[in-house]
């Protein structure tokens, strides 16, 4: 696994942002977001807004300890659910984070929730959370979604060593994903020049996972954006936009208990 650099995450940061507003900007932000069904796109704008201005704050002012909501500046956004207003509090957050983040470095002291402390941290998780939550503002807004190849690898390397971090922190369902002889393989059929294909093997103590090829007990086969919604349960693993072979009860075990917090 190779990160991007901290310069690309910012630059990222800013481009997601930007496809997202793009999104929001030609929808009804009282849509019901299909994969997030307690909110509705205005709603999720303002999730993924309140985010940045958290992370922002987090390395702006060097935090040591985790940072209450109430106290992150204009973290609840424009009064009224006017999409160009939604859409320019977004686009501010994002340049405040980013030029943050910047000015900061990757190798910054501040508090996380992982074990990494440091700002390169919160650069990484930002992109992937906007990454994510275009997928369902895209999904909310019935448009097409993609993302750039090796983001989208990035994005599926993160939440891996999530879940796996929920299992060392004691999360009941994570703790269950183990099951020595059983793996699963995840495989992008539209990724050249990039290393997206994964293999998640189960052992009695949990389970590993590297990038490559083998023979799994179920493999999930598709277009690396449609491979990446499935894994993070914003597509339906039975949908027509991807493959699955093997054991579909591995994958659904999988689906259900791959979580954090």
């Amino acid at each position: 696994m190779t990160l991007l650099s901290h310069e690309r995450y910012c630059d990222e940061l800013l481009r997601e942002t930007g496809l997202l507003r793009s999104v929001i900007a030609g929808a009804d932000p009282a849509s019901r977001v299909p994969s997030c069904p307690d909110w509705n796109l205005g709603q999720l704008a303002r999730h993924v807004g309140a985010a940045h201005r958290w992370a922002e704050h987090i390395v702006r002012t060097r935090a040591t300890k985790e940072v209450p909501d109430e106290d992150v500046p204009d973290a609840t956004g424009p009064a009224g659910d006017d999409p160009a207003a939604l859409g320019a509090w977004l686009a501010q957050g994002a340049e405040l984070l980013a030029a943050t983040l910047r000015e900061a470095g990757p190798d910054l002291a501040v508090w996380t929730w992982a074990r990494e402390q440091r700002a390169g941290f919160w650069a990484r998780r930002m992109v992937h959370e906007t990454v994510i939550h275009r997928a369902d503002a895209a999904l909310a807004a019935s448009v097409a979604y993609d993302v750039i190849p090796e983001v989208a690898a990035d994005t599926i390397d993160e939440w891996l060593e999530i879940v796996a971090l929920s299992a060392e922190l004691g999360d009941p369902e994570a703790l269950e994903l183990r099951g020595a002889g059983r793996s699963l393989h995840l495989h992008a059929t539209d990724a050249p020049g990039v290393d997206a294909e994964w293999m998640i093997e189960f052992g009695d103590e949990g389970f590993t996972w590297r990038r490559g090829h083998d023979k799994a007990t179920v493999a999930v086969r598709g277009a690396l954006a449609d491979v990446l919604q499935v894994f993070y349960r914003r597509l339906p693993a039975d949908s027509d936009r991807v493959e699955v072979f093997g054991d579909t009860e591995l994958l659904d075990f999988w689906l259900a208990r791959a979580s954090f917090g």
